[in-house]
């Protein structure tokens, strides 16, 4: 079991409609559609920077934020609401793109670097260099060339990488109940192996 229950849920991405449901804003889509299938109202809180609201998953009490400030400074909105709730770093869940997964591929893990990811480095950052949070990588591929990453994760995916991707959010969904409920190995286990 893991020691900490996880208490907020963030979802990365980019405000405004040119950035909708491009590789970079997976963890948005992903967060957004958890709140659905829960049926979590989330709405604009100028308190916290983003988009956020409060409800159940699988019994457990839990704060869903989509910060409303670009990657980059996705940490001031953590921040701000961890602050408020008196929440620490390892009750947090970051579900954001991953550039070293392939499309359809979702991956749980605690702790490590930011690998390149500016919403992740923020966090860690606005965390006093904590690295200490649940994450929640959704595979996005590589383009390649490291030139070619910025102009790549701003892009909508071709269609079967989109349904591949879709694929790999519903699994994500389905291994959320273990995952809060403690069973954080078991939860890394499921979504791993299917």
């Amino acid at each position: 079991m893991s020691d900490s229950p996880i208490k907020l849920i963030i979802g990365l991405g980019n405000p405004g409609a040119k950035y909708e449901h491009t590789r970079h804003n997976a963890g948005q889509d992903w967060l957004e559609q958890l709140a659905q299938q829960e049926g979590i109202t989330l709405a604009p809180e100028k308190r916290f920077f983003g988009v956020y609201g409060q409800g159940f998953v699988a019994g457990h009490k839990v704060h869903l934020l989509i910060p409303n400030t670009f990657m980059n400074l996705s940490g001031q909105a953590v921040q701000a609401l961890c602050s408020f709730y008196k929440l620490e770093t390892d009750n947090l869940l970051v579900a954001h793109d991953e550039l070293d997964l392939p499309p359809g591929t979702a991956r749980l893990k605690l702790g490590g670097g930011h690998g390149g990811h500016n919403g992740l480095r923020d966090i860690i950052s606005k965390r006093s260099g904590d690295k200490n949070f649940h994450r929640l990588r959704l595979g996005i591929g590589h383009p390649g060339n490291a030139k070619l990453v910025a102009n790549y994760v701003l892009k909508k995916a071709p269609l079967d990488e989109r349904i591949s991707t879709q694929n790999a959010m519903d699994k994500a969904i389905k291994a959320m109940p273990e995952a809060l409920s403690g069973y954080w190995q078991k939860a890394m286990n499921d979504l791993h192996t299917n």
